[in-house]
């Protein structure tokens, strides 16, 4: 890295901080107020020399970000709520996928092929931006759980789903059963990734009482199980997420000892907020820099389609469970809808679509125009819908 990118990188963690002290202060949503840090630098003129690329998402920030996450799901509440959230990860964003994706084909009449990428990569909800938006609010547990569980796995199926309409667009096996055996490959091999980077790092950390190598060990786990399922082309969110889980339910307390379980919690939560500050000041500085005006017609548009997939994701779903344990009240459906926050991974998708596509441009200027409706307005909203159902503790 030049020394001009490390400055770069200095200053934005300072602009963090000093964000981090003032919504704190005045009750704003952190990651909103690192979005609007960051249109304020590009619209003072401050030009930074990190772009916001798929590389820098997928490779450096988004395996810190999915693993702290990952390292709270509890397996026992996992397993209770997993029909529920497996439902609404895989079968919701599949056709909050397909709503969106008929709707720019029909409505703004975009090609199949830009329409059903984009339908992929906006399902995906953001963790970052739910997680960090249920910790401020201190919500109620199972609520809490159910948002983070199912935005986390929703990335991973939003991931695939994208990974496969790419490879139809490129020619792949578009067959029934070449599509069913690639995503059986792409989810089950991601698991298993993890699960064995995971698992042979953590026997290794059972051999020694050094919390540092403990600590060193886990940040082997996030980031080799995410680049080695990529290199091998199966889920790399999935992945870390299988190896989140398995350090944080048979790492902590078991392999790792009670000193370095604490302290791997500690330098977790600090790599989050770096990684989720550098995310949000990146995405506010290229806001600015988007040409949404040219867009304002499909972005309506999209933003529209993108709240009716998650209408279908949310409500039928969970209908289905009205008569069981995992049961749902009317104002958890509604927080997991309007909840659904879209943010980086979407972007990074967005970011990484094929160039030769003749909407390439307006596909990307879209994502940003929902994310930006997505932070701005759902994230300020939602946290009054948390207080005023009295869901948030006090």
């Amino acid at each position: 890295m030049q020394h001009v990118d490390v400055v770069t990188l200095g200053l934005l963690l300072f602009v963090a901080c000093l964000v981090a002290i003032v919504t704190r202060r005045i009750g704003l949503p952190y990651a909103i107020g690192l979005v609007v840090a960051g249109i304020g630098l590009s619209l003072a003129g401050y030009q930074s020399r990190i772009a916001l690329t798929p590389e820098l998402i997928f490779t450096f920030l988004l395996p810190p970000l999915i693993f702290e996450a990952a390292l709270h799901l509890g397996w026992g509440q996992f397993k209770r709520e997993a029909p529920l959230v497996l439902s609404m990860a895989f079968v919701g964003t599949l056709l909050s996928a397909f709503v969106v994706a008929a709707g720019m084909h029909w409505v703004i009449h975009w090609s199949w092929q830009a329409s059903l990428l984009f339908g992929s990569l906006i399902a995906a909800t953001d963790p970052v931006s739910v997680i960090a938006m249920m910790k401020e609010q201190n919500a109620e547990k199972r609520l809490r759980f159910l948002m983070e569980a199912e935005s986390i796995v929703n990335d991973g199926a939003a991931a695939v789903l994208f990974a496969l309409v790419v490879a139809w667009i490129s020619g792949g096996d578009s067959s029934a059963g070449g599509v069913a055996i690639s995503l059986v490959t792409t989810v089950g091999g991601g698991v298993l990734c993890g699960l064995l980077v995971a698992g042979s790092l953590l026997t290794i950390a059972g051999r020694s009482d050094d919390h540092l190598v403990e600590i060193t060990l886990t940040m082997l786990a996030a980031y080799g199980s995410f680049l080695i399922a990529e290199k091998f082309h199966v889920s790399g969110v999935l992945a870390t997420l299988s190896a989140g889980m398995l350090v944080g339910n048979w790492g902590r307390g078991r392999r790792l000892t009670e000193y370095g379980g604490e302290a791997m919690i500690r330098f977790w939560d600090f790599a989050a907020f770096l990684a989720n500050s550098v995310v949000f000041l990146l995405i506010g500085s290229r806001e600015a820099a988007q040409q949404l005006g040219a867009y304002l017609w499909p972005a309506a548009i999209g933003t529209a389609l993108v709240l009716a997939g998650r209408t279908i994701a949310v409500y039928p779903i969970t209908a289905v469970f009205h008569r069981t344990a995992l049961a749902t009240n009317r104002i958890t459906q509604h927080i997991l809808f309007w909840g659904g926050l879209r943010g980086a991974l979407a972007l990074a998708l967005a970011l990484a679509a094929p160039a030769e596509l003749p909407e390439h441009d307006a596909l990307i200027g879209v994502a940003f125009a929902v994310v930006a409706f997505s932070i701005f307005v759902q994230g300020l909203s939602v946290p009054r819908l948390l207080k005023a159902a009295s869901i948030a503790k006090d």
